[in-house]
């Protein structure tokens, strides 16, 4: 088994300070903008084609609930897995899976805020949060994600971005969309 070689802090932003239109209002955006919804495994395989997720690259999900995408991720993409997720009971029971899988090495579930957590790691965003979410998340990503880092939304665009892709034809999950990002050299 590979070891899980990637440092996460579940209580700094190493990337840089929360911007001050987060910091305050990071605990409601969570809560009430990222409620726990369950995405079809058929979404969730398409999210990962999309973002063209390649063997050792670090995926972070965030809002991670189930951990069905970290798992499928280092499953099937032999990827590295890190959740954002802010239910201690979500945390728990998905890293007991994680554990039960085997997958310890590769994948984890972080009890944190994803408003909160450093994200330069990621070659991989995925996120199902509703667009006001997106909104505030979009200066954040925009300043922590290297250029060619790959974000990928569940139904909700991210404003202000221009998608490389979208994909609103995945048979088993109709009435569905797929957006994908991807993160432009910074100016």
């Amino acid at each position: 088994m590979r070891k899980l070689t990637f440092a996460v802090s579940a209580a700094l932003v190493v990337c840089a300070a929360v911007p001050a239109f987060a910091q305050g209002r990071a605990k409601h955006y969570t809560n009430s903008l990222a409620p726990y919804v369950v995405s079809p495994q058929a979404i969730v395989d398409r999210m990962l084609e999309m973002a063209d997720l390649k063997p050792g690259e670090t995926l972070y999900d965030l809002g991670s609930g189930d951990g069905r995408i970290l798992i499928t991720a280092v499953q099937r993409f032999r990827a590295k897995a890190v959740g954002i997720e802010i239910s201690d009971a979500l945390v728990d029971s998905t890293n007991t899976r994680i554990v039960k899988f085997g997958l310890q090495n590769e994948a984890k579930v972080i009890h944190a805020d994803f408003l909160q957590v450093d994200l330069s790691p990621a070659d991989v965003v995925t996120m199902y949060l509703a667009t006001d979410a997106n909104e505030t998340l979009r200066p954040i990503l925009e300043k922590c994600l290297k250029p060619g880092a790959r974000v990928v939304s569940h139904d909700y665009a991210v404003p202000n971005w221009k998608p490389k892709l979208v994909d609103k034809e995945v048979p088993e999950a109709k009435g569905h969309v797929i957006y994908l990002y991807q993160i432009s050299k910074k100016k």
